[in-house]
This record gives C-alpha cells, sequence and structure tokens, in this order.
C-alpha cells in the first residue's frame, strides 16, 4: 500500500541568524509534517530559542526561508502574525502561569488575545474543555500556587491547547518535574496528539522524553541540522558528536 503523503507544516530553508561576531544559526533546516511529533535536541546556546522566535516572527533573520502553514513569515504584517500564531500553542518551560490569575483566568488569558477567532461571550466551555483534556476540571477556580508542579503543567497546556491550535511547540516540557509526573505528561503530550492530529515541535533535552514521544529527531550542532533520523538511529550513531547527546 502506498504510504500517504504528509504535508509540511514548518518549512526551514537555509535560516541564518547571528549578533555581532556570534553566528547563532548558520544554514539551518527543518521541516515538521502535519501531526508529526519532531524533537530538536541541542546544547544550551545552539541557537534552539533563536530558531523559535523567527519561526513565530519575534525575530527577523539574517537569511533564508520560513514558512508555516504555507505562509511565508518574512511577508506578513503584524495582525497576520497575530492572526497565524492563534494556530500556534506554545508550552513554556517553567510552565509559566500568571501567579496572580486563577487558573479560569490563566486560560482564558489568550482567548482575550484573539478574539477574532473565538466568541469572548461564554468562555466556559472552552476553558472546561480544555481542563477536561488534561483531567484537571476542579482546579478551574484555584490559583497557581495551589497546584503541584505537575498539575501547573498540565494547566499550562491546557492554555496551550485552548485555541486549538494546529502546531504546538513544547519547551522543555518535562524540566524540574519527577520521573513519575514527567513519565504522565509525555503520556498526555501523545493523547494530545492521536485525539487533536497536532503536529508538535518538542525541544528537549531528556532522552527518554525523546524516546518516547518522537516521530523524529533534528541534532542542533554547530548552527545547523547536524543530524536527523528517528531516536533508534541516531541512539546507534558511532559518531562522537552524536553519541554525546544520548550518553
Amino acid at each position: 500500500m502506498k504510504e500517504e503523503t504528509k504535508n509540511t507544516v514548518i518549512n526551514i530553508q537555509d535560516l541564518h541568524k547571528g549578533f555581532g561576531e556570534n553566528k547563532v544559526l548558520n544554514g539551518f533546516n527543518l521541516q515538521l509534517l502535519e501531526g508529526e511529533n519532531l524533537v530538536l535536541m541541542g546544547k544550551s546556546g545552539s541557537g534552539k530559542s533563536v530558531m523559535i522566535k523567527c519561526l513565530v516572527g519575534l525575530m527577523e533573520p539574517d537569511s533564508g526561508k520560513v514558512e508555516v502553514l504555507g505562509r511565508e513569515i518574512s511577508t506578513m504584517k503584524r495582525q497576520e502574525l497575530d492572526e497565524l500564531r492563534a494556530d500556534i500553542g506554545f508550552l513554556f518551560q517553567g510552565s509559566a502561569l500568571y501567579d496572580s490569575m486563577t487558573v479560569r483566568e490563566n486560560l482564558e488569558f489568550p482567548l482575550r488575545r484573539h478574539t477574532h477567532k473565538f466568541d469572548l461571550e461564554n468562555t466556559d466551555e472552552l476553558v472546561l474543555e480544555a481542563l477536561n483534556n488534561v483531567g484537571l476540571p476542579h482546579t478551574i477556580n484555584m490559583m497557581p500556587a495551589e497546584l503541584s508542579g505537575g498539575m501547573q503543567r498540565r494547566v499550562a497546556l491546557a492554555r496551550a491547547l485552548i485555541l486549538k491550535p494546529k502546531i504546538i511547540f513544547y519547551d522543555e516540557p518535562t524540566t524540574g518535574l519527577d520521573p513519575i509526573t514527567a513519565k504522565e505528561i509525555i503520556l498526555l503530550m501523545l493523547d494530545i496528539q492521536k485525539k487533536y492530529k497536532t503536529s508538535s515541535l518538542i525541544i528537549t533535552h531528556d532522552v527518554d522524553c525523546a524516546r518516547v514521544i518522537s516521530n523524529r529527531m533534528i541534532l542542533l550542532l554547530d548552527g545547523i541540522n547536524y543530524a536527523e533520523g528517528s531516536f533508534e538511529e541516531l541512539s546507534a550513531s558511532k559518531d562522537p558528536k552524536v553519541m554525546a547527546f544520548f550518553k
């Protein structure tokens, strides 16, 4: 049977970005396919955050092409970028919930930023659906300080899901969590992928997370996509630079 061809939802070609003499990205390439979990691994300072900022239009690359959902970022106006960002969910490292807001208010916050997409007269259904997706409907009126680290990460994931995004960026989703809670978060990410057919770009240093979650991996080294392949292919590599990621 012929394998179904998947659409490319993110296409980065020959991306260059530097700051003075510091050349962070030196011709980086990345393609994220529809419904795929793509893991990006790189050392601290390797350019992962710079690449993400170029992806969402927060930083202008020196050269190269960045396309998201078929649209080239460099040609888009501010309003167009805002509308595009409504199709992208972001789970920030450390959850990044607003301490002074209840769980409900944290989840309503992205809805208020994208009024073109949602009716704000009745947000209850959207908030409860997102919290049900992460198993935490009872936390709706709680404050972030009342939640455990794992629960905060789940609420942050619910906030990323509430816009019903086509793409989700996960920035170190298991950092700071104990092994059991980290495994729960990984399984939740897999459930979300199956339920919503999301395309996910996952930045992580967690080898166990990469092994379980990834359909494909890219290793960012020396400003380029140094190695690509499945977890099994890369973890079996004899290249010392690749081996260093799996020790």
